[in-house]
């Protein structure tokens, strides 16, 4: 009998401990799943900016055919998704007539309808060997992104400035770093802001811009604002190379005795040597004149997961920069989507800026810009020695396309693209899209006929050549020693000008990784729907491109994906 109990206790015991050991087990299972996370209550709405309704639910149906002139042919595109890997791919013409030729805000473009720009070439070969040595701004432009989008700045500083005081004779003042070894730093305080002055410029903490420059000394120069005289004024602190203020030397004249220097009156656009290589541009505004001139939004994705899981390196590079350094009223916006690599693509968007940035700043060339209100010359003249300087990138390309937005005297925008590949650019102008950049891939109509006019073969069917599904890139110049169906001959829209006037106005700027699966005319649509749920947001740009990215990863893109986003209305 004893027996028994004691073996009715141990049974007893065992199913306790497999009872136990189920809960434990049910525990583990239910914290490492989360199905909490799929409750209302806990869902957090910062990580939910677009339902997912809002993303899936069907757009206005595409148009069933093209519009005459419209170039990215929605209608005829192939989505070349498993191809992945493979798909992203002069000199100034002297004279002193500048003839406008630009239709004030193309009134007679249709919806979709792409901005064509007279043909013209500028051979490679063209460019001297001499101006592959861009200098000054030729230190490495291309920053990282955060540099980039100028968060050392407060939102109304990034922007084009001016001289001038308004009545509460509060002044601002803007530096930049356009060349040393410290390139792309930045730096803006007010008058007002006692806290923050005198700026000293120096090596070593606590100076308010550090320089890594080693010619730079631990204290070199100091800025401050005489209120007396209302005016912003430097000193060299008793440098050891000294310091310039346009070329002229401001170090005290006994040199060596590391006394201060007199100060001298500082005035916008003014250019701030110290030492030998770092160079600070200089901008002075009232408050009133720092305004953002448009709201930027970028994102991106490698869509790793859309390959099986397989590693999908990143090879979209972007770049923007408002005003480029040492040249005022002028931004820049760039999208690379590299193939082979991310080399091509990175080595691309530090030179673009680079060029560019050197051709305007010469005045006479800026000005016949705004006074042509084209920058045609200029765009292929960036794009051709761009090509020129990637002669180390044998098989290694990228695409290109740089939107260059420039405002003139009476505070109107202009918008002009140049672009080689199938990434593309889109403007939405008062409820017209207008497509800024022609489609380069080997399947498209306007690269089949311009290769067979060259008389050159292309195979009915044919989408690749080489294994390439572009004919037009940056690099790759082993192939295309051996192929001339390969050109790097860019597309140039015709100017766009957006007055005060114009509403609704934005551009998208992306790499195939969004084209090949929401078309411009989709995006644009997506981007209406998403400016009103966003209007009156801080972060609305952002948020934009992000949605952009979701309806892409929803559509199930299988390529590297970057977005950008600029809105030009600042009313929202």
């Amino acid at each position: 009998m004893a027996m028994l109990e004691m073996n009715n206790s141990i049974v007893i015991l065992l199913l306790c401990l497999m009872v136990l050991m189920l809960f434990l087990f049910s525990l583990v299972i239910l914290f490492a799943c989360k199905p909490w996370r799929y409750l209302p209550l806990f869902r957090s709405s910062r990580f939910s900016t677009f339902k997912l309704g809002d993303l899936q639910r069907p757009l206005v149906t595409d148009d069933e055919h093209l519009i005459q002139g419209q170039t990215s042919e929605e209608g005829s595109r192939e989505y070349d998704l498993e191809g992945a890997c493979y798909q992203n791919e002069g000199l100034l013409q002297g004279g002193q007539a500048y003839k406008p030729r630009l239709p004030s805000s193309s009134p007679l473009l249709n919806q979709g309808q792409t901005l064509k720009h007279p043909a013209g070439r500028v051979s490679v070969e063209e460019v001297e060997t001499d101006d592959l040595q861009d200098n000054n701004t030729s230190q490495n432009l291309q920053h990282d992104l955060e540099k980039d989008t100028l968060s050392d700045l407060s939102p109304g500083l990034v922007s084009e400035l001016s001289p001038g005081l308004v009545n509460d004779q509060r002044s601002w003042l803007c530096l930049e770093v356009i060349s040393g070894p410290s390139i792309g730093i930045q730096l803006a305080v007010d008058s007002l802001s006692t806290s923050k002055l005198p700026l000293n410029l120096g090596r070593v903490p606590p100076s308010s811009m550090i320089l890594k420059d080693p010619e730079v000394s631990g204290n070199h120069a100091q800025i401050t604002w005489n209120s007396t005289i209302s005016k912003w004024e430097l000193v060299d602190m008793g440098s050891l190379n000294g310091t310039l203020l346009n070329s002229r030397s401001v170090r005290h004249p006994d040199i060596g005795s590391r006394k201060w220097g007199q100060p001298v009156g500082l005035a916008s656009e003014d250019i701030i040597t110290l030492g030998t290589t770092t160079k600070v541009y200089v901008l002075i505004s009232s408050q009133n004149e720092f305004k953002t001139p448009f709201r930027i939004g970028v994102a991106s994705d490698p869509m790793a997961l859309r390959r099986g899981g397989r590693k999908l390196p990143m090879e979209d590079v972007c770049y923007y920069k408002w005003p480029l350094p040492g040249v005022n009223k002028f931004g820049l916006f760039c999208v690379c989507d590299g193939h082979g690599g991310a080399g091509a693509a990175q080595s691309a968007v530090k030179i673009i800026p680079e060029v560019l940035a050197n051709i305007l700043s010469d005045s006479l060339e800026k000005e016949k810009v705004l006074s042509q209100r084209d920058a045609t010359d200029v765009l292929r003249v960036v794009l051709a020695k761009t090509e020129a300087r990637l002669n180390d990138h044998l098989y290694e390309g990228c695409t290109a396309t740089v939107l260059l937005v420039w405002k003139d005297s009476e505070e109107n925008f202009f918008a002009q693209c140049a672009n080689l590949g199938d990434s593309a650019c889109v403007i939405n102008l008062d409820g017209r899209y207008i497509q800024m950049t022609e489609d380069h891939r080997v399947s498209s109509l306007t690269e089949r006929k311009r290769i067979q006019e060259a008389g050159l073969a292309l195979k009915e069917g044919v989408t690749r050549i080489h294994g390439i599904n572009l004919a037009r890139m940056l690099g790759d110049k082993f192939i295309k020693e051996q192929d001339e169906r390969f050109s790097a001959e860019p597309y140039i829209s015709e100017p766009l000008r957006i007055d005060q006037s114009n509403k609704d106005v934005f551009a998208v700027l992306a790499s195939d990784g969004l084209w090949d699966v929401v078309s411009p005319k989709k995006a644009v649509q997506l981007v209406l729907q998403m400016r009103e749920k966003e209007s009156g947001t801080e972060d609305g740009a952002e948020k934009i491109a992000k949605g952009l990215l979701d309806q892409a990863n929803v559509m199930r893109t299988k390529d590297n994906t970057t977005i950008m986003y600029l809105d030009f209305d600042l009313s929202l």
